[in-house]
């Protein structure tokens, strides 16, 4: 570790003495020359002495519209925690609201600490937001979340490829008008899910209609009264929908339940995620399952082996997908008397 040190004071131009307090979170060295001090230390792979002992799972909610009390994350949750401790990691749960004054001094205090590992769920993220996490000091997983170009391990779903297979889907039943029900705020997930229906429409050499295309608020509720002032408008629709998840597929669901079309006999629907709600839903909800418990799993061996082995190299781990067939699809393909 000395030699460590000695490089980087070469480096940065800075004493050991302060090289050594900016890397154990020491108070006395301004923010900027610490930010400078970790940064060539990540250049030079220096890795800490402190010995890493628990695991933070920071939840970041930008707006708190998609990260919300869901089944979804419940289950990612208990993921995480059973992961854990099967690890023998204690966890400390962390909520950061981006609206809240002081979050942004929460976030320093938690990146600075090198005696715990972060399980970063990622979801509302921007790019701009994940900047301040390139400065952290000790091993971290971003979950739910990818950016391209920037340094982070990450496990997330296969959106796009998921996508593009229900996409597919709905050709091999005889679909060819074929919308998407998109969130209006435009999470990563979001973004790749989109991706993957445009793709898919391109491949097949079908022209994408603006007009199929509708924007809703990532939330039962305010999916249902956006799609229910979107109907009221007397639009011509496509013969099946693709949903940016399970909860705007259901909202949406009601809404064109409440004005009278019939399910899958008028519009079908899929959805993306599998919540237990989909399956009692009427009809019951065709969607693409994601395996939350999976992925918090899967997360925290990546972080423990980081921890362990003090690993610089990043990775990109995609969690296949299982598309689960109900009733909420036409085959168009069956003659109806």
């Amino acid at each position: 570790m000395k030699n460590n040190i000695k490089r980087i004071s070469e480096l940065t131009g800075f004493s050991p003495a302060t090289i050594s307090n900016a890397l154990n979170n020491k108070r006395g060295v301004n923010k900027d020359t610490a930010e400078r001090i970790l940064k060539v230390a990540q250049e030079i792979g220096y890795v800490s002495s402190v010995k890493v002992n628990s695991i933070k799972f920071v939840i970041y909610k930008r707006d708190g519209l998609v990260v919300a009390d869901t089944p979804f994350f419940a289950a990612l949750i208990e993921g995480v925690d059973q992961a854990c401790r099967d690890a023998g990691y204690d966890t400390v749960i962390y909520t950061i609201n981006q609206g809240e004054q002081e979050h942004r001094l929460r976030i320093q205090d938690i990146i600075r600490d090198n005696s715990a590992g972060i399980l970063l769920l990622a979801t509302e993220l921007t790019r701009e937001d994940m900047k301040i996490f390139e400065h952290t000091r000790c091993p971290l997983v971003v979950m739910d979340a990818w950016f391209e170009n920037m340094a982070f391990d990450t496990v997330l779903a296969n959106n796009e490829d998921s996508v593009k297979d229900a996409v597919n889907f709905l050709f091999d039943k005889g679909h060819r008008e074929i919308g998407y029900l998109s969130g209006n705020v435009r999470t990563r997930n979001f973004i790749d899910r989109g991706a993957g229906y445009r793709k898919a429409m391109a491949e097949k050499k079908v022209p994408l209609n603006p007009d199929y295309r509708v924007r809703l608020t990532p939330t039962m509720d305010g999916a249902y009264k956006d799609m229910c002032q979107y109907l009221g408008a007397g639009p011509k629709l496509p013969s099946a929908y693709i949903a940016d998840n399970d909860i705007i597929a259901l909202g949406a669901m009601k809404a064109l339940k409440q004005f009278g079309y019939k399910i899958p006999k008028d519009v079908s629907i899929i959805g993306f995620d599998d919540l237990p709600f989909s399956e009692i839903s009427s009809p019951g909800l065709t969607t693409i399952k994601f395996f939350q418990k999976e992925m918090g799993r899967v997360a925290v061996q990546r972080l423990v082996e980081k921890i362990k082995t003090n690993g610089v190299i990043n990775s990109k781990i995609q969690i296949s997908t299982q598309f689960i067939e109900r009733e909420s699809v036409k085959d168009c393909n069956k003659f109806e008397i």
